[in-house]
């Protein structure tokens, strides 16, 4: 198991140097060891885990998938070992984070303030992107997910109430009109982002399922361009309350059809599932949940 771990940490030298011969400066061991024990780990594995020239390295598929687990593993026995030297209870290590853009610049970043305030050996490194992540691959603890979730191995966890809105601008509604039913959509310049780009909005009216095919006027991959475009005057858009809530109540946005409802979309903390879950992970989806619910400012959908 010693020798496990060891090869471990000397595949993650070797991605994080870019070389063999970095990676066995920095581990006080020869070229010769470094190299052999590489060869041993693939040919234990049963994979490649990197593509070798005289001039770069560059990690398989396979080694990308490698790799992401080795980091969570090193992690995880870092970790374990600062518990057992530390008083009982504290939390630290890397927290990797993945959110929606738009979500983690307005909602996440303050409150991952307040989270290291209370627990300052944890380190963050959080992604932000609208599109789908794939946990395991890219090591990520936890993600924050806004809509149904797809079936799955991982664990989800409700975070907080949360469903999702059509809105437009004053300035566009006086200018276009204001639908009156969701056939009235099609004759509207509308901004499609996300995980349904092809315009096909579903609602729900009483025990009916409506469904509307509207124009892909905007087309963009970002949420919080959508939302920018509809402040501007561009359009109708399908976003979170979180999103666009202090619009509506400010005024800076009007929800367009407010008695029809989407389709639940719920905030999710996503998790791979593990017996041993880090502390760091438990203790924030909690803070998380807790802070996000003491948040909540909108009416009740």
């Amino acid at each position: 198991m010693i020798d496990q771990t060891l090869d471990l940490a000397l595949f993650d030298r070797v991605v994080s140097t870019g070389s063999l011969s970095a990676a066995a400066r920095e581990m006080g061991l020869s070229l010769a060891v470094v190299s052999k024990r590489l060869g041993l780990l693939e040919q234990r594995l049963g994979v490649r885990l990197l593509n070798r020239t005289t001039r770069r390295q560059a990690l398989t598929e396979a080694g990308q998938v490698f790799h992401a687990c080795c980091q969570r593993i090193l992690a995880e026995i870092a970790e374990t070992e600062r518990l057992m030297t530390r008083q009982a209870g504290t939390v630290g290590g890397v927290l990797r984070i993945s959110a929606p853009r738009a979500f983690g610049r307005r909602h996440l970043t303050p409150l991952l303030v307040a989270f290291r305030e209370q627990h300052p050996d944890v380190k963050v490194q959080m992604s932000l992107s609208d599109l789908w992540v794939d946990l395991v691959a890219q090591g990520i603890d936890v993600a924050i997910r806004v809509g149904t979730l797809p079936d799955s191995s991982l664990v989800a966890q409700e975070l907080a109430p949360n469903y999702r809105v059509l809105v437009a601008s004053p300035d566009y509604l006086a200018q276009h009109g204001t639908p009156s039913d969701v056939g009235d959509l099609q004759r509207h310049d509308c901004i499609l982002f996300g995980n349904a780009p092809h315009g096909d909005w579903r609602f729900v009216s009483g025990s009916e399922t409506l469904r509307v095919q509207v124009p892909d006027t905007y087309l963009v991959d970002d949420g919080d361009a959508a939302h920018q475009l509809a402040l501007h005057g561009a359009g109708i858009t399908q976003k979170s309350i979180w999103d666009v809530g202090d619009d509506i109540r400010e005024g800076r946005l009007v929800r367009v059809l407010p008695a029809l409802q989407i389709p639940a979309s719920p905030l999710h903390a996503v998790y791979p599932h593990s017996r041993h879950q880090a502390p760091r992970t438990r203790v924030f989806v909690e803070f998380l949940r807790d802070r996000l619910r003491a948040t909540w400012r909108w009416p009740v959908h």
